[in-house]
Parts: C-alpha cells; sequence; structure tokens
C-alpha cells in the first residue's frame, strides 16, 4: 500500500505486521504543508496543545501501526468529512484558525488527503478482516484537562477519567466482552501512584474514525477509542514526563493478550 503525499511528505505513516490489532494516532501529527502554513492564524505551541502529541509512541502495542503526519489543524481525519476542515472558531474550541480567508482550493486538497486515508484503510482493513475474520483497533488520543492555564486548576477527576473509553459508536451488546476485558486488564496495571481510573463514555464516546470502522466492518471489526488525560505531560509548555509515557504504554501492551483472547471466542 502507498501513502498519498502532498508536499511530497506523506500525510500518515503505515507499519504493517501481523496480527488482528492495529493501532492508531490519527492527531498525533503536527505538520502542514505549506499553503496551509501561510495562512493560519496560531502559532505552533497553540496547534500542539490540541493535538494529542506522544499517541504514535503507544501505537508499538499492536503489529499494525497508522500515525498521522499532518495536524488536525489542516485536516481532521476523526471528523465527519463536512467537518473535518476547521473553517470557523466554532469548528476549533474558539480559535481563529485562518489570518485570511483561505481558497476552497486549499480545503479541497485537505480532503483528498481525508479521502486518500480513508480509502486506504478500506483497503488494509479489509485484508485484516479476509486474513484473521475479526479485528481490534486501539484509537488512541489524548486530552487537555487544564483548560484554565497553566497555573489554573485541573478538571475535575469525577468528569475527567484518566483513560476515557468511547464505545457509542458500536454494538455495545456484540462486542461488549472486548470491551469489558480491556478497561478490566488496564486497571489491574500495576501504574505509577496508583492504578488508573479507566471509565466509558463519561468524556468522549468516539469519533468519526471508530465511527466509519463499525459503519464498513460491523460484523468484524471493532474499534476501542482511548482517550488519555494528559497527566503525562505538561499540556501548555509541551514537556514530557517519560516516565508516564512509557508507563501508558506498558499498560496498554498489558490488555493486547487478554483482549485477543477475548476477540477469539466472540
Amino acid at each position: 500500500m502507498v501513502n498519498p503525499t502532498v508536499d511530497s511528505e506523506p500525510i500518515w505513516r503505515l507499519h504493517a505486521g501481523g496480527g488482528p490489532l492495529v493501532a492508531t494516532a490519527i492527531h498525533d501529527g503536527n505538520d502542514v504543508r505549506d499553503e496551509v502554513a501561510e495562512l493560519l492564524a496560531l502559532d505552533d505551541a497553540t496547534r500542539l496543545r490540541e493535538e494529542d502529541p506522544f499517541t504514535a509512541e503507544w501505537t508499538r502495542v499492536a503489529p499494525t501501526r497508522v500515525v498521522s503526519t499532518r495536524s488536525r489543524f489542516e485536516v481532521d481525519l476523526n471528523r465527519p468529512r463536512d467537518k473535518a476542515v476547521y473553517r470557523r472558531p466554532d469548528d476549533a474550541w474558539g480559535l481563529t484558525v485562518w489570518r485570511d480567508d483561505p481558497p476552497n482550493g486549499l480545503f479541497d486538497r485537505s480532503l483528498a488527503e481525508y479521502d486518500s486515508f480513508y480509502s486506504a484503510m478500506g483497503e488494509l482493513l479489509g485484508e485484516m478482516e479476509r486474513a484473521h475474520g475479526r479485528f481490534v483497533v486501539y484509537d488512541l488520543h489524548s486530552y487537555n484537562h487544564r483548560r484554565n492555564g497553566s497555573d489554573g486548576p485541573t478538571a475535575d477527576p469525577e468528569g475527567n477519567p484518566q483513560v476515557n473509553i468511547g464505545t457509542r459508536t458500536m454494538d455495545r451488546e456484540r462486542w461488549g466482552p472486548v470491551v469489558d476485558t480491556f478497561i478490566e486488564t488496564l486497571r489491574a496495571f500495576d501504574f505509577p501512584g496508583g492504578r488508573l481510573d479507566v471509565r466509558e463514555n463519561v468524556k468522549f464516546f468516539g469519533g468519526n474514525w471508530p465511527r466509519w470502522i463499525h459503519e464498513n466492518f460491523p460484523d468484524t471489526g471493532v474499534a476501542l477509542a482511548i482517550e488519555i488525560k494528559k497527566i503525562f505531560m505538561d499540556e501548555w509548555t509541551g514537556e514530557p514526563n517519560r516516565e508516564l509515557i512509557d508507563s501508558i504504554g506498558d499498560a496498554l501492551q498489558s490488555t493486547v493478550r487478554a483482549v485477543l483472547k477475548t476477540l477469539r471466542r466472540i
């Protein structure tokens, strides 16, 4: 499978391996193509704060990995196509994204990237379906919890679990055993500072990427939308906590064997 390119740069990286597990980090990317960069009103720090840095590292839990190299401010692969490019502040958490009104051609080229991604993912997951019958996707994201500034209070933990599993886009009755196994094994991991607070559909419910998987592979594909609170970094400076990043990767890895065993039993 060949990755599409714009300005000779791929919009995602694919590492194809064996087995029925895929891990994706479709908001990890920070790059934008030249014509987008020329019109963006946002500085890099602001963009980075709304992106999902370091999630690409966690895709190593799976033999097959897909990582976006482009910023969600160029094209958001986790939104429906008609919302995949941010045109107004309402599309982007109230942020003014553009210095001037971009020409429609710029958005059209971004949507062509979007179409290429989903076309390629259809091929990839179709191959996995044929090879393994069923497959699991770990859809990896992160989210902010200090919206009031670097010195402001953290968001209320009651509504902001350390790990939020979004399952509203799937047939929960069919895929419930996989979801429950993932949550139980992740909660059991010996995480630094205590067991992880892992809950389902508290803050996020799953975006367009898992929805698309469940609509196109309803009987064979299950995507777990995994949102990890940015406890592993300073979301304002971008400074990482390497110990916690590695521990989250280990925690995710600890779920794989049990999840795949459950998948085979369904």
